[in-house]
């Protein structure tokens, strides 16, 4: 028989593997309520949730105060901030162009180092400790159209080169790199914002091509790896990598020797919602390997998502374990990262966006 108190413990640690989105530019009372009911790994910031650099500072002030006040522990602040057409910071925060431009510059490494630089620099005077970058997909000809300009580039090699400066820069800047999309979207035609993509490939190519820039970035520690939403037939025909034990577990941990953080895609993306349900897909990736689980939107959808998760545990087809497994995870990237560099004061945010202006 499990009592109340030992429920409300499991669902603490059951909230630790959930990164959440919030609704508008201040800490409203249901994303207070929950972080105080479940004490989230993280939230993740879009740019609906930015006004201005100090309003930013000031939220992801209160949302660390909350959760120490609930927990006494800090959360993951998280943007996707690639440059170009996915940066989530506006001017007055310095604005760079796509992953594409960056490889394509006579000095690529250079550029790379410079973008991750500052985009470090500035997210951690803010008070963000999480980049949701770089992209390492590979591109291909013809390259689907919600990836245009977010790669480096065609060549393997450049890639891993570009995004290993990235991950080694942001993360000496006290900010954590998550490399995306594992294992590699750069041969789908569909965007999993809105259906299930299938690639298809050999795994000569897969390892020759794909692989190529995550196994660097594994080499450089990168703090976080995320997922791919799609169907890969050469690893598993029946269900998304985000959800595959083989691609997570095998693949990425046992092949690739990756401990750190795996990190979902958006788990309200038509690719998973559609199929499986944003809980079950939840439960799945969690099942499968995910440490992090990724729900931008739709708060609710994370209560449920926990139940969910609950149920199995409780029941015993997800083994306790795994819970346990991916908790440490989390709690040693808490102690490598967000222990080491301080955010910006109000005054010293103030006056260096000021001098942007």
């Amino acid at each position: 028989m499990n009592t109340t108190l030992e429920i409300a413990e499991l669902d603490r640690k059951i909230g630790r593997l959930f990164m959440f989105g919030m609704p508008g530019t201040d800490l409203d009372d249901e994303t207070r309520d929950l972080i105080r009911s479940i004490h989230p790994g993280g939230v993740i910031l879009f740019s609906r949730n930015v006004e201005s650099p100090t309003q930013l500072a000031d939220l992801c002030r209160a949302l660390q105060a909350t959760s120490f006040e609930f927990h006494g522990t800090p959360l993951f602040l998280a943007v996707d901030q690639e440059g170009g057409r996915v940066a989530r910071l506006k001017a007055p925060f310095t604005e760079f162009p796509g992953s594409d431009v960056i490889g394509g510059d006579e000095n690529p490494d250079a550029r790379a180092e410079a973008f991750a630089l500052t985009t470090a620099r500035e997210m951690r005077m803010v008070g963000l400790n999480m980049d949701l970058a770089p992209v390492l997909d590979v591109g291909r000809e013809d390259l689907e159209e919600h990836l245009r300009g977010r790669t480096f580039g065609h060549d393997p090699a450049l890639v891993a080169r570009l995004g290993g400066i990235v991950i080694r820069t942001l993360q000496a800047e006290g900010i954590m790199a998550v490399a995306k999309h594992f294992p590699g979207l750069g041969r789908t035609s569909t965007d999993p914002h809105h259906h299930l993509p299938e690639i298809y490939l050999e795994k000569s190519e897969l390892e020759e091509v794909n692989l190529v820039p995550f196994r660097a970035a594994v080499r450089e520690g990168v703090a976080g790896i995320m997922t791919s939403h799609a169907v890969y037939s050469c690893l598993d025909a029946h269900v998304p990598a985000t959800m595959s034990r083989t691609v997570l577990d095998g693949l990425l941990r046992r092949d690739l020797g990756y401990e750190g953080l795996v990190i979902t895609d958006d788990l309200e993306m038509g690719a998973i919602a559609a199929g499986w349900g944003v809980p079950q897909g939840a439960a799945a990736a969690f099942d499968a390997g995910a440490d992090i689980l990724l729900i931008c939107e739709n708060q609710p959808l994370v209560e449920e998502s926990l139940r969910e998760i609950r149920g199995r545990l409780l029941r015993g087809t997800i083994p306790m374990g795994r819970l346990h497994r991916s908790i440490r995870r989390i709690d040693h990237a808490r102690s490598r990262f967000l222990t080491r560099r301080r955010a910006g004061s109000p005054e010293e945010v103030a006056s260096y966006f000021s001098g942007k202006a």
